[in-house]
């Protein structure tokens, strides 16, 4: 079970990266006003709920303890994420205020996984 959940765990820090790596490579777009939100922000976003769901029933599962209030939270940042990638994901400018938000949405999801005991 353990090999299980340290996979999917590696699959959602491939989706984090997947959402922060395309933030990232649009920050010079951004300062310039043409950022867009690429299709691989979306894909690490879904990638992170599924392998997130995954491995919060794997978790309980195999009877660790999860913090549900720690998980809600982290949800509701990426559900918000995924509405707004969504949402502008054809349009050829994102306004740089959501985008700027969409990439401190996603750092403040990880300092919530990584900071929060």
């Amino acid at each position: 079970m353990r090999v299980l959940i340290d996979f999917i765990v590696a699959l959602h820090i491939i989706g984090i990266a997947a959402l922060l790596g395309g933030f990232l490579g649009q920050l010079k777009a951004m300062s310039a006003g043409t950022a867009r939100f690429v299709p691989g922000m979306l894909h690490g976003a879904l990638t992170m709920l599924v392998t997130g769901i995954a491995l919060v029933g794997l978790d309980q599962a195999d009877d660790h303890p999860v913090n549900n209030i720690k998980i809600g939270i982290k949800l509701a940042i990426l559900v918000v994420i995924l509405g707004i990638v969504y949402v502008k994901r054809d349009e050829e400018k994102a306004g740089k205020g959501l985008f700027a938000a969409v990439g401190a949405l996603t750092a403040a999801n990880i300092f919530i996984a990584t900071l929060w005991t």
